[in-house]
């Protein structure tokens, strides 16, 4: 069963190609393949995420702010109506990142998403957790959000080995692209790149704190952490092409 309720810290830092083909050498001694994705730990993420036309998220991000969240619906792979979709709701508070999210059919997700609040359609869909779907219906309807922008990436991921390191998480993310005309999950990784193709983003993930081993890697290989949201750098790009919805693009006064 797919996890449900993640609580942990995330470290981002900026790769190039050579970088991430240097850092995967050196961590592997020390981590496996995630066995979510192929023999090498990869796999493709397509994600749609949600927005006001305000850009209620897009300035809670911009401004880090001690608090914010989206919402987003994901997918992994080729996906079809009926497979899997995670309706997930994302927090962060100050560097805490709290995710939940709960597995729904992506046509009946679709289905939830555009209506509001209703009980008895909760009731219907088939979701791995209709509390945690709930939650999400809640938070949609307060900040009157809607589909925005597709987001989807390729990312080898690994995981710890060690007995004390089960929570440990370091994922690679690269082939970035955004699209905002054709919002359907199911079309797959399809856009235009929001970053420069030579970027890999680099996430280490854990509950406590990071091994020693890792931070000395990382030191030796003098990466520092940095701020990026591939949610607001997606709505740079498609907002200065045009191409996203007119109430998206309209100035807002803070």
């Amino acid at each position: 069963m797919a996890q449900e309720i993640f609580k942990r810290y995330e470290l981002k830092f900026l790769l190039t190609q050579a970088e991430y083909a240097m850092l995967r050498e050196a961590i592997l001694p020390h981590m496996g393949f995630d066995t979510y994705g192929n023999p090498t730990g990869k796999y493709n993420i397509v994600t749609l995420y949600y927005e006001s036309d305000d850009k209620k998220i897009y300035y809670e991000t911009m401004n880090k702010l001690p608090f914010r969240q989206k919402l987003r619906l994901r997918v992994y792979d080729n996906a079809d109506l009926s497979s899997n979709a995670f309706v997930e709701v994302k927090q962060k508070f100050k560097n805490v990142v709290n995710k939940r999210r709960s597995v729904v059919p992506l046509g009946e997700a679709y289905q939830i998403l555009a209506e509001p609040y209703n009980e008895e359609l909760i009731q219907q869909v088939h979701a791995s957790n209709p509390q945690i779907l709930r939650e999400a219906l809640h938070f949609k309807d307060l900040y009157d959000l809607k589909p925005a922008t597709v987001v989807s990436y390729d990312r080898q991921a690994f995981i710890g080995t060690a007995e004390n390191e089960k929570d440990l998480r370091v994922t690679f993310d690269y082939n970035l692209m955004c699209r905002a005309d054709d919002l359907a999950l199911e079309h797959g990784p399809e856009g235009l790149h929001f970053v420069d193709q030579d970027v890999v983003i680099l996430e280490v993930k854990v509950s406590n704190s990071v091994p020693f081993w890792l931070t000395r890697i990382l030191s030796d290989f003098n990466f520092s952490r940095q701020g990026f949201s591939k949610f607001c750098t997606s709505i740079d790009l498609l907002e200065e092409i045009g191409s996203l919805p007119p109430p998206l693009l309209s100035e807002v006064v803070l």
